[in-house]
């Protein structure tokens, strides 16, 4: 690791805000799909699956962050063979999630933030469920395919009282026949990566109750995470 890092690029959309919003003028590259904050104003070096190395090494950055699911190894090891220092998170708990970023961020020189401790606080506040439900997270359609076992998701809404039934699949995100699930009571649908809506996804599960939520407050991890402790317990109960 550098000793100083003054310039990062991030390959993941929640560690870009994690970054952005802990330490503002640090972060210098980041992908198409970094959305937050809002006014974020960077190089853009493509996707998350496929980002343009060359620019990345080209913006000359003391690091660059990943994660081990959102990023491939071929693209890191391509970034560390052209001398770059990358940073790889590996986060898929709630209490994991807090701890990564820390570390992460202690990584690019920046002191533990506010909303941080404000996203365990939040947490913290959580109630215990009085009723444990079980759900099907789909994540895309055509073909379908639903959040599996190990994910942050299924973690996140373990904590909120909705255990995923696909929690024991061989795959994190198998493909799904709706028709063809186990017993569930809930279908969790995110407005991303596929973007689900009233009149896209509930028709095909058509005898349980949907609940339409923000994929960002779903699946991101950083200083999304305090508010969605705060919304999704309300926008689970539908």
């Amino acid at each position: 690791m550098p000793a100083a890092v003054r310039r990062v690029v991030s390959l993941v959309p929640s560690l870009s805000e994690a970054v952005a919003v802990s330490a503002p003028g640090l972060l210098v590259g980041a992908t198409d799909w970094c959305t937050h904050p809002a006014d974020l104003d960077v190089t853009r070096v493509r996707g998350t699956k496929n980002p343009d190395v060359d620019a990345v090494v080209a913006l000359a950055p003391d690091l660059v962050v990943a994660n081990q699911e959102e990023n491939r190894v071929d693209d890191l090891d391509a970034l560390r063979a052209a001398g770059v220092a990358v940073y790889v998170t590996d986060i898929r708990t709630l209490d994991g999630a807090h701890r990564s970023l820390a570390r992460m961020l202690a990584a690019c020189g920046v002191g533990r933030p506010a909303w941080l401790d404000e996203s365990e606080a939040a947490w913290a506040a959580v109630a215990d469920p009085a009723v444990r439900r079980r759900a099907v997270v789909p994540i895309w359609r055509r073909p379908w395919m639903a959040v599996g076992r190990d994910t942050f998701t299924g973690a996140l809404l373990h904590r909120l009282g909705v255990d995923n039934v696909l929690a024991d699949d061989p795959e994190r995100y198998p493909r799904i026949d709706p028709a063809a699930l186990p017993p569930h009571d809930l279908v969790v649908l995110p407005d991303e990566p596929y973007l689900f809506t009233a009149d896209d996804g509930p028709e095909s599960f058509p005898d349980v109750p949907s609940a339409l939520v923000s994929g960002r407050l779903l699946t991101w991890y950083g200083p999304s995470l305090a508010e969605a402790a705060r919304v999704l317990p309300e926008a689970l109960a539908g």
